[in-house]
C-alpha cells in the first residue's frame, strides 16, 4: 500500500478535523459536566468509549487493569502513533462555566481546573481524524488512542508505560490547554508522592501522658526535618506534603496512628532517588525521637519528561503551517472579564514560564510563540514524562484561556466551556493530527526521532518509578 502523500500540497486534515467538531465540543462540554477526579473517571471513559465505537476504532478495555482507561487504534500495519487524552478533573474546583466570579456549580465539588475535558475530547478529535485520513489514502500505518486517567496525581500513564502498553509505539503526540501556543519544551519534575505512617500508643493525655507514644509528634517532627532540608536542596526540586490521617479529633488521646502523605520532585529520576532516600532519613530519624515506628508506602510516582527534537521540529513545521488559533473581540472580552480577578503577578510570572515578553495588559496570548524561547521556573508534574520514556513523545501548548490564568484554579474552570477555549481546542487537534500524519508520510523523520530516543535511553536507561508490587489504587465502579 502507498506509504508517500501529496499532503503537504493539499492537506485533507483540518477539513478533516473540521467536519467531526461538533460531537467532540459535546463530548467536551459532558466531560466538564459530569467532573470525576483519579481513578473515578468512569462517566468520562464510557463517553470516550462510546466516541471510539461510534468511529469504528478497536477497543480494549481496562488497559493495565485500569477500569477509568481505554485503548481505541484504527488502521493496519506500519508505523504506530499514539495520541494521549486525559479527562480528569480536580478535587474542590467546581465553578459555573461563563461566570468571571467565584461561583461553584457544586459546594466542594470536583472542577476542570486544568482543562482536561478539552485535552481528552481534543486528543481523540485528531486520532479519529488521522484514522480518517489513513483511510481514505490508503496508507499502512495505525493510530492509537490513550484515555488516561488520574493525570492528576495518580500516574496511570505510568503503570500504563509499566505494563508494556507503549512497547510497540513509535510516537506519541499530545497536547495541554496553556494560555500560550507554541510546542512544550519538555519541562516537567520526575516526584513520588509516599505515604509515611507512624505507629505510637494510645494513652490519656492528662492521666498518663508518660505512658503514650505519639504518633502525630512524629508526624510534626517529620515536617520539621523536612523543612530544616528545603535549604539544602537542588533550587528545582520541591517537597510538599498533606496529612492523609491526622490521627484522630480527641486532643486528650495521645495519638497512636498518624500518616503524612509527602510529594517529592526533582529536575530527574537519578535527583529523585536521592531526595527520597533523605526523606527517608528523616522518618526513620522523627521515629526514633518518638518511639514510634514508621512504615512507607509508594502511592504514586512519575519520570520527568524527556524531549525529543526530531519530533519537537516536526510539530514546529505543522505550527508554521497552521498558525495559532484565531480569536474574536468576544473572546477577548470574556478574558479581560478573567484578567480583572487577577494580579499583575499573575502575567509576569505567565510570562516567565512562556519565556517571553507581551504586553501585559493582553486578555490573550494570540501569537505562536518560537521554538528557541527561553523559559523559566514554574515546572509542575505530568505522567506524560513516563510515556516519553517508553517511545519519543512531543506534546502541544495551545490557548484556551487568558493570559496569566493560573491553572488549578477557578478561574481556568471558568473558562473551559467557553467560545475561546473550543477554539483552541481544535486548533490543538488540527496541530496533533497534522504532526502525525507528517510522521507517517516522511519516514526520515520518525527514524530521527526514535534514533535520538535510543541515544537518550543507552546514556540512561529507563527505570520505573513506582515499584512492581504497587497496584494502581483503584476505586470501586459506582451503583448503577
Amino acid at each position: 500500500m502507498r506509504q508517500e502523500s501529496t499532503m503537504r500540497n493539499s492537506d485533507p486534515i483540518p477539513d478533516l478535523v473540521e467536519a467531526k467538531r461538533a460531537p467532540f465540543l459535546a463530548l467536551s462540554d459532558r466531560i466538564f459536566d459530569a467532573p470525576e477526579t483519579l481513578y473515578a473517571e468512569f462517566r468520562a471513559v464510557a463517553e470516550h468509549e462510546a466516541a471510539l465505537r461510534a468511529e469504528g476504532f478497536r477497543i480494549v478495555e481496562a488497559p493495565a487493569g485500569i477500569p477509568t482507561a481505554v485503548i481505541g487504534e484504527a488502521g493496519e500495519g506500519g508505523p504506530v502513533i499514539a495520541i494521549l487524552g486525559e479527562y480528569d478533573a480536580l478535587p474542590g474546583l467546581s465553578q459555573e462555566a461563563g461566570v468571571a466570579e467565584h461561583s461553584p456549580a457544586e459546594p466542594g465539588g470536583a472542577g476542570h481546573g486544568c482543562g482536561h475535558n478539552l485535552l481528552g475530547a481534543a486528543a481523540l478529535l485528531a486520532a479519529t481524524a488521522v484514522k480518517d485520513w489513513l483511510a481514505e489514502a490508503g496508507i499502512e500505518a495505525r493510530v492509537r488512542y490513550f484515555g488516561c486517567p488520574a493525570e492528576e496525581g495518580g500516574a496511570a500513564k505510568t503503570y500504563m508505560v509499566r505494563a508494556g502498553l507503549f512497547a510497540d509505539v513509535d510516537a506519541a503526540i499530545t497536547w495541554h490547554p496553556a494560555y500560550f501556543t507554541a510546542v512544550d519544551h519538555a519541562r516537567a519534575l520526575a516526584n513520588t508522592r509516599i505515604d509515611f505512617t507512624f505507629h505510637g500508643k494510645a494513652a490519656h493525655a492528662a492521666g498518663a501522658p508518660e505512658l503514650g507514644r505519639s504518633a502525630l509528634d512524629a508526624v510534626e517532627l517529620m515536617n520539621v526535618g523536612v523543612n530544616y532540608m528545603r535549604e539544602h536542596m537542588p533550587d528545582d526540586a520541591r517537597i510538599h506534603y498533606a496529612y492523609i490521617d491526622a490521627g484522630g479529633a480527641a486532643p486528650n488521646v495521645v495519638q497512636a496512628k498518624a500518616t503524612v502523605r509527602q510529594l517529592i520532585r526533582a529536575r530527574d529520576n537519578a535527583g529523585l532517588a536521592a531526595l527520597v532516600a533523605r526523606v527517608r532519613k528523616i522518618a526513620e530519624g522523627a521515629a526514633l525521637m518518638t518511639e514510634t515506628r514508621v512504615e512507607t508506602r509508594i502511592f504514586s510516582g512519575v519520570s520527568n519528561l524527556v524531549g525529543n527534537s526530531a519530533l519537537e521540529a516536526a510539530m514546529q513545521a505543522e505550527f508554521d503551517r497552521l498558525g495559532p488559533p484565531v480569536f474574536d473581540e468576544a473572546d477577548r472580552d470574556f478574558a479581560r472579564a478573567i484578567r480583572a480577578t487577577l494580579g499583575p503577578e499573575d502575567t509576569e510570572a505567565a510570562m516567565r514560564r512562556m519565556g517571553v515578553e507581551l504586553d501585559p495588559d493582553s486578555p490573550l496570548s494570540e501569537a505562536l510563540l518560537p521554538l528557541d524561547r527561553r523559559p523559566e521556573g514554574g515546572d509542575g508534574s505530568t505522567d506524560v514524562g513516563d510515556v516519553s520514556w517508553a517511545a519519543p513523545t512531543v506534546q502541544a501548548r495551545v490557548t484556551t484561556c487568558a493570559l496569566g490564568t493560573p491553572f488549578h484554579t477557578w478561574q481556568l474552570t471558568a473558562q473551559g466551556k467557553s467560545p475561546l477555549a473550543k477554539k483552541g481546542m481544535v486548533h490543538a487537534a488540527k496541530i496533533m493530527a497534522a504532526t502525525a500524519a507528517r510522521l507517517i508520510t516522511e519516514p526520515a523523520a520518525l527514524a530521527a526521532a526514535k534514533a535520538e530516543h535510543e541515544r537518550m535511553l543507552a546514556r540512561t536507561p529507563y527505570r520505573c518509578p513506582i515499584p512492581d508490587e504497587i497496584s494502581p489504587p483503584i476505586l470501586p465502579r459506582p451503583a448503577a
